[in-house]
C-alpha cells in the first residue's frame, strides 16, 4: 500500500544532445571542459568540410567569420598565454589541478593610450594667430617654426635640478660682455623656471652686475659685505632676502663698490656665502672677475658645476677666451691633478657680437670653439644692451631674446651631466645635518 504523502517522481527527460551541440561545439559550450579526442573524431564525421576562413580582425576574438555557406562556424585560434590581454581563469585552474590557464580577457593592454586626438596648440604670433582669431578657433594652422623653437627652449630651460647647481661666468678679458651675459642668463632662468635663482657678483674690482639688474643707487644699499658681517645670524630665507635685491624673479647679491673693500673678498668669504645661498636657492650664477688666479676666482671655479666663457668674434676677444680655456685645462693643483679639465670639456662659449667686423672670418672662430667645448652661442648686438642701463628682457630685439633663451637652454642641458661642484662637496647636506642636530 502506497503512502499518500509520497511525492511523484518527475518524469524522465531525454538526455539526447541536440545535433548542433556535438564535437567541438559541445566542448566550447561547457566552460572549462577541453575537447576530447572522441569529440573531435565525432565532429569530423558529422560536420561537412568547412570553407577556408577569412582572417579575424585583431582585437575582436569573439568575431567568427567564414567565406562560404558552411553551417559550422570557425573558432579563431586562442591568444598566446603571454599576451597583455590575458587574465587567469580560476574555474579552469581548479578543474586542471590548480594550474592557471590564460584565456582572452578584457585588459586594454594600452590600446586606449592614444584614443584622445591631440589638440594643436593655439598660435600667438603672426598670420597664424590672426587666422585663428578670425575663425574663432575653428581653423588652427598650428604653431610656426619660431613658436615651436620657443616651446622647445622653454622645455629645456625648465630641466629639473636634484640639488644646488653653480654656474661660473668668466673671462680673462674685460669689456667683452661678461656681466651682461650673466644678467640676461639669470633673468631668463628666473623667468621660466619655478625654483629659486640668484646671481652673485664676485668681481673683486667693484663689479657692475647690480647696476645692470637693479640700478646703481639700489645696488649699493646692501652688498655681500653686509651679508658676510651678519652671516651667522641668517637662519631663514626671509632673513636672507634682506641682503639681496630683486630683479623680476631673479635674486641678486651685489658686490662691494668701494675698491679697497671689494679687494678683500677672498676665497674663504666666497665659500661661506655660497654655502648659505645654496641652502635657499637651486641655481646660483656667479659673475667672476678677470683674474683667474685671484682668491675669489679660485673659490668660484672650485665649486662650479658648469662654466660659461665669454668672448667676442674678434681676434683679441677670441684669443682671450681661448687662453682662458687653455689655462683652466692645463692648470694643476698642489696634488698634480687637472682639477678643471672636465669643467672645460663641458663649458659653453658665448660670443658677444657687440663688437664685430666684416674683415674677420667669424666661422673660423666659431668652429675653433665648437671642436673644444660642449656648445657655442652667439649673442647678437642689441641697442637695448648697448645702453649699459638696467636690462629688460622684454626690450630686447627678437633675435637677441631668442639667443638669450638658447643660452639658457644650453646651460640647462648640462644639469644632468654634473661631475663636481656644490652637491659633490656636500653643501646642502651640511645644512641638513645641522638642522637635524638642532632638532
Amino acid at each position: 500500500m502506497s503512502s499518500s504523502n509520497q511525492v511523484p517522481s518527475p518524469p524522465e527527460t531525454s538526455e539526447e544532445t541536440p545535433s548542433w551541440l556535438t564535437g567541438d561545439a559541445a566542448a566550447w559550450a561547457a566552460p572549462g571542459a577541453p575537447p576530447t579526442a572522441e569529440s573531435t573524431t565525432t565532429a569530423a564525421a558529422v560536420s561537412p568540410e568547412v570553407p577556408a576562413e577569412r582572417p579575424v580582425p585583431n582585437g575582436f576574438p569573439e568575431q567568427l567569420v567564414a567565406t562560404g555557406p558552411g553551417p559550422q562556424p570557425v573558432r579563431p585560434a586562442p591568444e598566446p598565454a603571454e599576451t597583455a590581454a590575458a587574465f587567469w581563469n580560476t574555474d579552469t585552474a581548479a578543474a586542471l589541478g590548480g594550474q592557471d590557464v590564460p584565456v582572452a580577457g578584457f585588459s586594454d593592454g594600452g590600446a586606449f593610450a592614444d584614443v584622445v586626438r591631440p589638440k594643436l596648440a593655439a598660435p600667438t604670433h603672426g598670420w597664424r594667430a590672426a587666422v585663428y582669431a578670425l575663425t574663432a578657433g575653428r581653423w588652427n594652422p598650428g604653431l610656426s617654426e619660431a613658436e615651436l623653437r620657443l616651446k622647445d627652449q622653454v622645455r629645456r630651460v625648465t630641466t629639473p635640478l636634484s640639488g644646488p647647481f653653480s654656474v661660473a661666468v668668466g673671462s680673462i678679458k674685460g669689456g667683452v660682455g661678461k656681466t651682461t651675459c650673466t644678467g640676461v642668463l639669470g633673468l631668463a632662468m628666473a623667468e621660466y623656471r619655478g625654483d629659486r635663482v640668484i646671481a652673485i657678483d664676485a668681481n673683486p674690482d667693484a663689479g657692475t652686475l647690480g647696476d645692470r639688474l637693479v640700478g646703481e643707487a639700489q645696488a649699493g644699499r646692501r652688498t655681500v659685505r653686509d651679508l658676510l658681517r651678519d652671516l651667522d645670524q641668517v637662519r631663514t630665507s626671509t632673513q636672507l632676502s634682506g641682503y639681496t635685491h630683486l630683479a623680476g624673479r631673479l635674486r641678486v647679491l651685489t658686490s662691494e663698490q668701494a675698491p679697497e673693500l671689494s679687494e678683500m673678498f677672498s676665497e674663504r668669504d666666497y665659500e661661506r656665502v655660497l654655502r648659505l645661498l645654496s641652502i635657499y636657492h637651486e641655481l646660483l650664477l656667479t659673475d667672476c672677475g678677470t683674474g683667474l688666479v685671484h682668491s675669489a676666482m679660485q673659490g668660484t671655479l672650485r665649486h662650479a658645476d658648469s662654466l660659461v666663457v665669454v668672448g667676442a668674434p674678434t681676434k683679441d676677444g677670441a684669443s682671450r677666451a681661448a687662453r682662458t680655456l687653455q689655462w683652466l685645462a692645463t692648470h694643476q693643483d698642489d696634488q698634480g691633478r687637472f682639477r678643471y679639465r672636465d669643467l672645460v670639456r663641458d663649458a659653453v662659449v658665448v660670443l658677444s657680437c657687440d663688437r664685430q667686423s666684416r674683415y674677420v672670418d667669424d666661422t673660423v672662430i666659431r668652429d675653433y670653439f665648437t671642436s673644444r667645448v660642449r656648445a657655442v652661442v652667439e649673442l647678437p648686438a642689441d641697442p637695448h644692451l648697448a645702453t649699459g642701463d638696467i636690462i629688460d628682457l622684454d626690450a630686447l630685439a627678437p633675435a637677441t631674446r631668442d639667443a638669450v633663451l638658447e643660452l639658457a637652454a644650453v646651460v640647462a642641458d648640462g644639469f644632468q651631466h654634473r661631475t663636481h661642484g656644490l652637491a659633490s662637496h656636500g653643501f646642502r647636506a651640511d645644512h641638513a645635518d645641522r638642522q637635524a642636530g638642532m632638532r
